[in-house]
């Protein structure tokens, strides 16, 4: 099949079943049948010569040829939707100015490529980026000096905003790699090392001390810090443990070798990440950026955690209901 012209179908299955490693929910989610996947999913890799899956594994995973080929994927869906945008009229190009604050939690990686889109897609705008705490965010928001901000759900609703669900994110223990105790004994203060908490004054912070409350969990208080990166070198130089989410664990890639993840050991809880938006004006560039988070997630975040921790597929996923 090395002349056959590949079907957008088939990349658009493809992508789907790499977010979602499953045959039965990529059918769900693009309104086909289980054959049908199954058959773009064989018809590209013939094209292509290469397998793009490690068939035996299940959940499925991406062979490294697949995860290179997701990368022109996404590009090349991404340039459509914008094709797309430009022709219908609905083309961001008229905007004058946009204000756009984001999570620190993806600067490293997704940062970068949201600002470049951005950049191509708003030649003529004035363009403010800002990365900031997900409280920070919030005030931003509220306060009306952003027009489209990324950051944790807060626990009340945000008036007079647009929130789209981006993200599904677990609280999980990050532990010095070398460790050999059970989660458990962590979270009853057996390990020997010290709790590294997040601030309070934090979203993320302040749910994980609701919960320990919940279960009525005490631990120890000496270490508290506003930095997912400091929180992680420390855990890394086995000087402490951590409570904290797949996607702080992803951005940390120089530590991966020296820590490693367990599942929370009770009742597990999660944050979620959404887009707020603060108009109907905005609601087409919102579109194009959400697009882009979720392929640049599946590609550096969600992607590589679920290789590495394939417990934690269903928890730790994209949300695009």
């Amino acid at each position: 099949m090395a002349d056959t012209i590949p079907s957008l179908k088939w990349f658009t299955t493809f992508r789907t079943l790499a977010q979602s490693g499953s045959v039965q929910l990529a059918a769900t989610q693009t309104r086909q049948s289980d054959s049908t996947v199954s058959h773009h999913l064989q018809c590209l890799e013939k094209h292509l010569g290469t397998a793009l899956f490690d068939h035996s594994c299940r959940p499925m995973q991406l062979t490294a040829q697949g995860a290179i080929y997701l990368r022109y994927v996404d590009e090349v869906l991404s340039l459509l939707d914008q094709a797309r945008s430009d022709v219908s009229g609905k083309s961001p190009h008229h905007l004058h100015s946009l204000r756009f604050a984001m999570i620190e939690d993806f600067e490293s990686d997704i940062g970068p490529e949201i600002t470049r889109l951005l950049a191509s897609a708003l030649p003529n705008c004035r363009f403010t980026h800002y990365t900031r705490m997900s409280h920070e965010i919030l005030d931003l928001l509220r306060n009306r000096d952003v027009d489209i901000g990324i950051a944790t759900q807060p626990q009340t609703p945000m008036a007079n905003l647009i929130e789209t669900p981006l993200l599904r994110d677990p609280f999980v223990l990050a532990v010095p790699a070398h460790s050999t105790h059970s989660a458990e004994e962590f979270v009853q203060g057996q390990s020997g090392l010290p709790f590294l908490r997040y601030m309070s004054s934090q979203i993320m912070g302040s749910m994980i001390e609701a919960q320990l409350s919940r279960l009525r969990i005490k631990l120890d208080n000496t270490h508290e810090l506003d930095s997912t990166s400091s929180i992680m070198a420390l855990v890394a130089q086995n000087s402490g443990w951590a409570i904290t989410t797949p996607s702080n664990y992803a951005r940390g890639q120089r530590f991966h070798t020296q820590i490693k993840l367990l599942p929370f050991p009770r009742k597990g809880f999660a944050r979620r990440i959404s887009m707020f938006v603060g108009g109907p004006d905005m609601s087409d560039l919102a579109q194009t950026i959400l697009m882009a988070l979720r392929s640049q997630l599946s590609t550096h975040s969600v992607g590589p955690t679920h290789a590495a921790y394939p417990w934690l597929r269903e928890s730790y996923r994209l949300i695009t209901d």
